[in-house]
């Protein structure tokens, strides 16, 4: 299964690709859109581009996304939830579902503690993917989405596995 991570932001987009085999975690690729500064459907319109770029060529089988939070800054996170919008539709228009994941959820999936710091997430990330050479945190962060989703999606599929068995 590959499975497509992604951290989504106005200014800076994570983006990491895994196949996972099993329990076995392969890194493929990541990266980082930086949208140029400019009127925001510009800058929508480059996130869906480049991100349209990154399914073409990886190809992913399954894609997820962290939530948002909401912060103090109202006007900053309505301009997350629309970068977060194009890291929802760009999977969607290929026909894939997106999981979809708590910041707390991610980090407690890879690193064991639901309110772990970035250093400690790109730590794990780095443990579990061998040799990965990380484009920056917001990368790191999507490689992390990606290793929840596979865990997750692998416990899902454990589970109806022994439903089916038991019925």
């Amino acid at each position: 299964m590959r499975v497509l991570g992604i951290d989504p932001g106005l200014r800076n987009m994570g983006w990491g690709v895994i196949d996972a085999e099993g329990s076995r975690l392969t890194h493929v690729a990541n990266g980082i859109i930086h949208s140029v500064p400019g009127a925001l459907a510009e800058r929508l319109h480059q996130l869906h581009r480049e991100l349209t770029d990154v399914f073409a060529t990886f190809q992913p089988d399954t894609a997820a996304v962290e939530q948002t939070f909401v912060n103090k800054d109202a006007v900053g996170t309505l301009k997350l939830g629309q970068a977060r919008g194009i890291a929802l539709l760009v999977p969607a228009q290929a026909g894939l579902t997106v999981g979809e994941y708590a910041p707390n959820a991610v980090k407690k999936t890879v690193v064991g503690v639901g309110h772990a710091a970035k250093e400690q997430v790109q730590h794990m990330v780095k443990l579990q993917l061998p040799g990965v050479k990380l484009a920056g945190a917001d990368a790191a962060d999507a490689l992390a989405i990606a290793i929840c989703h596979a865990f997750h999606a692998q416990t899902g599929n454990r589970q109806k596995a022994l439903r089916k068995a038991g019925a």
